[in-house]
């Protein structure tokens, strides 16, 4: 008997795979249980159908979030923030703050997105790393001034 599981089953098979089971496991276990459905004709093609459904939609998304990268690229962002006489800053730049100025600029990147191996504590210019998703990376400058 043939079956398209609906879930991922340790040991049988991945989320929409086509598998050959024996009739009374499918019968009575996977079907019973609804994590996989009789592979018939249309079960297949409404199964490829989402499939290719879904790879278009993320190939949207990706296209998408490479050309805000490509926008991003070359950015740069002016923070005030207190500091001491010295360039020390009263605080920290965090990956927070890059993300507010980002968002007022008109680009919508979450805070999780900004790469920061730790808060920016001194004033000056620093190149910071924004990954949109694996493998869309884009490079802003922030430049932190004393108030």
């Amino acid at each position: 008997m043939k079956v398209i599981l609906k879930e991922d089953i340790k040991g049988t098979g991945k989320k929409g795979d086509i598998i050959e089971v024996s009739d009374g496991y499918g019968r009575n276990f996977l079907v019973k249980k609804g994590l996989a459905e009789v592979a018939t004709a249309a079960a297949i093609n409404e199964m490829n159908q989402k499939k290719s459904s879904e790879a278009y939609h993320k190939a949207e998304n990706v296209k998408a979030l490479k050309e805000l990268a490509d926008r991003l690229t070359g950015t740069g962002i002016d923070l005030e923030i207190r500091a001491g006489e010295n360039g020390k800053t009263f605080g920290s730049v965090t990956a927070q703050h890059i993300a507010s100025a980002l968002e007022e600029l008109g680009f919508d990147v979450d805070k999780k997105k900004v790469l920061l191996k730790e808060p920016i504590k001194n004033v000056g210019t620093y190149d910071v790393e924004v990954r949109l998703m694996e493998g869309v990376l884009s490079k802003i400058k922030v430049n932190v001034i004393a108030k």
